[in-house]
């Protein structure tokens, strides 16, 4: 294999994580053509990320029980998302003021939008800050908080620098799980609470996901049902799944997903790169 930097190492230790569930330290070594002590380097950075857990003579994955760190999410159903980014991208206006969370959805969403005009993003979310910095001319608003390193996230009270300074256009959310009962969710509760105070804000909330979420676990709302302006999906999804929604009055948009066009594992692999 050609001399790799530490980056393209990282990812394709994930991605054989992803396929076999482990690595062995000699192996990766002689795959990459260098040395054990730069290779257990590549995994112990990669566990303070939470993306794999250190075993003895190489790692395996995480088993974290949150969402998972960004590195992993952003492959998952990558031509899924990047369809379902390019449909939604429509609603987005030039001068539009609009909140975005720090799924990978949403992350492909804002490739989307870097050439919109006189845009306001806030966003949780410090690879979708860092890609609308260098990338657009679009104004950016960062709420403060704790950074969660796994999601690349800042958590916190994010209502309190919100109130009182005038509603958001449109937020964007991606989501862990749903259900017309208990609305839209998330797995770990800090994200949720950041997403909920983000929604609050806004005068039209949309939630983003690959049908591969519909019927997952999710623990913590942020959304009511009755507070979704739409749902934008692929078109993976259980018709009965989306009528459940329309009967309710939600707008839900399914998305087709083509076999052709961008490599998705090239623009995850962007995505994660973006901002260090």
């Amino acid at each position: 294999m050609a001399s790799l930097d530490e980056f393209e190492r990282e990812q394709a230790v994930l991605l054989e994580l992803e396929s076999t569930g482990r690595v062995v330290v000699s192996e990766l070594a002689e795959r990459f053509g260098v040395s054990t002590v730069t290779v257990r380097k590549t995994l112990e950075s990669l566990q303070r990320r939470n993306a794999l857990r250190r075993v003895r003579g190489g790692a395996v994955s995480s088993g974290v029980t949150d969402e998972g760190a960004f590195e992993v999410r952003v492959r998952h159903a990558a031509r899924a998302k990047q369809a379902i980014a390019r449909a939604v991208a429509q609603e987005v206006d030039d001068g539009d003021a609009i909140a975005m969370d720090s799924s990978t959805s949403c992350y492909y969403l804002a490739l989307e939008l870097l050439d919109r005009r006189n845009l306001v993003v806030i966003t949780n979310g410090m690879r979708t800050a860092m890609l609308f910095m260098e990338q657009s001319s679009a104004m950016v608003l960062m709420p403060g908080g704790v950074l969660r390193r796994s999601a690349g996230s800042m958590v916190g009270p994010i209502g309190d620098v919100l109130a009182g300074r005038g509603r958001v256009d449109k937020g964007f959310f991606g989501l862990m799980g749903l259900s017309v009962s208990h609305g839209l969710l998330d797995i770990a509760v800090e994200e949720a609470m950041a997403k909920q105070y983000l929604a609050s804000a806004c005068e039209r909330v949309y939630g983003l996901f690959d049908s591969s979420k519909v019927g997952k676990l999710g623990l913590h709302p942020f959304v009511a049902a009755e507070r979704v302006y739409a749902l934008y999906t692929d078109d993976g999804i259980a018709p009965e799944a989306a009528a459940s929604w329309r009967a309710i009055g939600v707008r839900v948009e399914t998305v087709p997903v083509s076999e052709s066009g961008p490599d998705g594992e090239q623009v995850a692999i962007l995505a994660a790169g973006v901002g260090g």
